[in-house]
């Protein structure tokens, strides 16, 4: 009988010690899981921090080409980016560049302006061209009908320091002219403004200005013209505020369809000149 009780006795402390075992796992995993539930919604993805704006400083002829190209090969890869645009003459967003604002790209419409912001553009690289051409408003009516005759009458042309007042320098010089403007523009934007509201009797403005003025300006056919051109230059800058997103942007431009883009506005690839 006493081993009987002794036995007993023994196989309830087993299971009474099984049982603790057992209610003092499940304290520790129910622990655990509320621990592991409490860091997160469970969708296992990490939160979006990437910066939802694009800010891309452009040469003004630029203002039609790059907002297609934005919406056509940049927006669709990065859904909720805004891309905010800064269109002005590239000496003045050089200098901007230079004073600390903040921007992700920058495209310049000479080679100058881009080695202008140093070291702040990284791997700056050429990606079209454009030239100059001579234009009147519709019907012409200062009868213009080349260099001299323009030059003669109510001439607008590019302040020197922006690009297009350097292609009309050069202009000038192979054409044996010194200019004399009633005006000279901070962007080429300005000249064909200009021209189209019949403010001005002729303007030396690039050839994709003359082809977005459409049916309210004429070109002057000047020989030799075609021939004087500018490379453009673009670049993500080292300050972006969005890294990714502006190489993305600079691989836009570059790309076929990019260049195609360029192309239907009148721009001409690296390796030719516009409108010839």
């Amino acid at each position: 009988m006493f081993r009987k009780l002794v036995a007993i006795v023994a196989l309830c402390l087993v299971l009474a010690a099984c049982s603790a075992s057992g209610s003092g796992l499940g304290s520790v995993s129910g622990s655990g899981s509320r621990s592991v539930a409490g860091h997160g919604d469970g969708s296992g993805r990490p939160s979006d921090s990437s910066p939802r704006e694009l800010t891309v400083f452009a040469a003004a002829s630029l203002n039609a080409a790059f907002p297609e190209i934005s919406r056509k090969l940049f927006e669709p890869r990065h859904p909720g980016v805004k891309v905010r645009f800064s269109f002005e003459g590239s000496s003045s967003l050089a200098e901007k560049i230079l004073a600390g604002a903040p921007a992700d790209v920058f495209a310049s419409a000479n080679k100058k302006n881009m080695e202008k912001v140093g070291e702040a553009a990284l791997s700056p690289a050429e990606f079209t061209k454009n030239t100059l051409r001579l234009i009147v408003p519709r019907g012409n009516p200062a009868g213009v009908s080349d260099l001299a005759s323009a030059n003669a009458a109510k001439l607008v042309v590019c302040a020197p320091q922006v690009p297009c007042g350097a292609v009309t320098a050069k202009v000038a010089e192979q054409f044996g002219l010194s200019l004399s403007p009633v005006s000279q523009e901070q962007s080429v934007t300005d000249v064909r403004t200009k021209v189209e509201s019949g403010e001005a009797d002729a303007g030396l403005a690039y050839f994709t200005d003359a082809l977005l003025a459409g049916e309210k300006v004429e070109v002057v056919d000047v020989g030799g013209i075609v021939d004087i051109g500018t490379a453009y230059m673009l670049a993500a800058l080292s300050d972006a505020p969005n890294v990714h997103g502006a190489k993305d942007f600079v691989e836009a431009v570059m790309s076929p369809e990019g260049q195609e883009i360029l192309a239907r506005y009148g721009f001409g690839s690296s390796g030719s000149v516009a409108g010839k």
